[in-house]
């Protein structure tokens, strides 16, 4: 249940987000925004680090494959896309497109086992959850 409430917190954080960084970004320009966005996550991290104890930051060297370390360079990709496509579609829009290629992305990961995720079979009730979340959006376009 914990997971549960943390993924909507997530989802809740992002959208709101998505909305304050297409905000500044109105002001500052695009690559200020994505800089000061992640800028600030890494403050907020350094804080936390300092306050919730200290995993060794020689860690990061072990991380194999290498790879895996693209996740900040992948993160400011992801705050450029959102604030894009906010700015273009509306937050509605847009998160509601993002959630529904979150769910696909993962559903392949998770069947083609990528990244070191566990390989899962097949299932049609999730492809046709997938399909539903698909006609969901045709709806919500519907003028």
């Amino acid at each position: 249940m914990t997971g549960f409430i943390i993924a909507l917190i997530s989802g809740a954080l992002m959208s709101v987000q998505g909305v304050f960084n297409t905000q500044v970004t109105k002001t500052t320009g695009m690559w200020v925004s994505n800089m000061w966005v992640q800028f600030s996550a890494f403050i907020v991290c350094l804080v936390v680090w300092f306050v919730a104890g200290r995993d060794p930051i020689g860690g990061i060297l072990e991380v194999q494959p290498r790879y895996m370390l693209l996740g900040g360079a992948i993160g400011a990709g992801i705050t450029w896309t959102v604030i894009k496509s906010m700015d273009q579609l509306g937050p509605a829009k847009a998160a509601l497109l993002i959630v529904i290629a979150q769910l696909i992305v993962a559903y392949v990961i998770e069947l083609l086992g990528l990244f070191g995720v566990d390989k899962t079979p097949f299932d049609w009730k999730r492809a046709g959850g997938l399909l539903i979340a698909l006609i969901g959006i045709a709806i919500f376009q519907w003028k």
